[in-house]
C-alpha cells in the first residue's frame, strides 16, 4: 500500500477528488459514520490554511483502500493539537493491516498529540490500544 498525503500545502489531489473521498469514509464507516456533506466540511477544515490538519488515503494499485482524516485543534496542553476525525479501510479489505498501517502513518504525520473519539462498541478499539492510545476521560455531550 502506498500513501497519499493531502493538506492545504499540497492542494487538492486531482485523480482523488475531496467528493470521491468522502464517499469512500461514508459507505466504509459504516454505522459509525456520518453524512458525506458532514465529512466534506471536515476535508473543507484541513484545506484552510489558518486551521488545517492531513488527509491521508491508503493506495492500492490505484485504488482507495483507506483514509484517514486529523483537524489540527490548534491548541497544546489542555487539549491535543490534533483530533483523528475519520479513519475507515474498504469493507473488503479489513484484516490486511491497512487500518495499522494508515494509523501509524497518520501517527507519524502529526505534529504534537492526537485525540479520538471511538464509539464503546466498534472493535477499532483494540488496534487503538495497540497503538498506545488511552481512555482519559469520558466524553459527555449536551445535543442543542
Amino acid at each position: 500500500m502506498d500513501f497519499k498525503q493531502i493538506n492545504y500545502t499540497s492542494g487538492e489531489d486531482k485523480k482523488h477528488s475531496n467528493q470521491l473521498i468522502a464517499e469512500f469514509l461514508c459507505t466504509h464507516l459504516e454505522e459509525y459514520g456520518d453524512k458525506v456533506e458532514d465529512i466534506l466540511k471536515c476535508m473543507a477544515y484541513v484545506m484552510h490554511p489558518e486551521k488545517g490538519g492531513n488527509i491521508i488515503l491508503g493506495i492500492d494499485n490505484d485504488t482507495i483502500v483507506g483514509a484517514v482524516i486529523l483537524n489540527n485543534t490548534g491548541m497544546k496542553g489542555f487539549i491535543p493539537e490534533n483530533i483523528l476525525v475519520y479513519i475507515a479501510v474498504d469493507n473488503s479489505k479489513r484484516g490486511n493491516g491497512y487500518g495499522k498501517s494508515l494509523m501509524q502513518k497518520a501517527i507519524s504525520l502529526a505534529q504534537g498529540d492526537i485525540a479520538l473519539h471511538v464509539e464503546p462498541n466498534n472493535p477499532a478499539i483494540k488496534l487503538y490500544e495497540k497503538l498506545g492510545f488511552t481512555n482519559k476521560y469520558l466524553e459527555m455531550r449536551l445535543i442543542k
